[in-house]
């Protein structure tokens, strides 16, 4: 939770960061450029897929060398499958707050509100680990 207020800060920080009218910052015209030049390379899909694949191939290439008989320590190996779990969890945990993120500014807030309403979420998220590690014990 504390790595979450921090991230929450941080991002409400950046957001909210002092701004200065528009054509009085030499850097301003080069920021544009770059913004512009990512959000025409994300918005095209062949980015998305090969990214889905990446990802996809990555962490099920981890978690069957962390399961498979290939030879790796056992230390290792448990310590892959740990990394496999945070690497599923992080994903869930981004596709949730950024859910909520769009959500709140698709209807027409702020970014600092769709920055609560992510971090609101994604904490969410870790209250539900919580509990069913209280009361099942899922991990380690």
């Amino acid at each position: 939770m504390g790595l979450l207020a921090a991230a929450t800060f941080l991002a409400v920080a950046k957001v909210g960061a002092r701004r200065t009218a528009p054509g009085t910052d030499a850097s301003h015209d080069r920021y544009a450029a770059v913004v512009g030049a990512l959000r025409e390379f994300v918005r095209q899909p062949v980015v998305w897929a090969v990214t889905f694949v990446v990802v996809t191939v990555g962490i099920g290439g981890v978690a069957l060398l962390a399961v498979g008989n290939f030879g790796l320590p056992e230390g290792l190996s448990s310590s892959l499958l740990s990394v496999t779990y945070a690497a599923v969890g992080l994903l869930v945990t981004g596709f949730v707050f950024l859910g909520a993120y769009f959500g709140a500014r698709e209807r027409g807030l702020g970014n600092a509100h769709g920055v609560a309403a992510g971090s609101f979420a994604a904490g969410l998220v870790f209250l539900v680990l919580i509990a069913v590690q209280l009361l099942v014990g899922v991990i380690g």
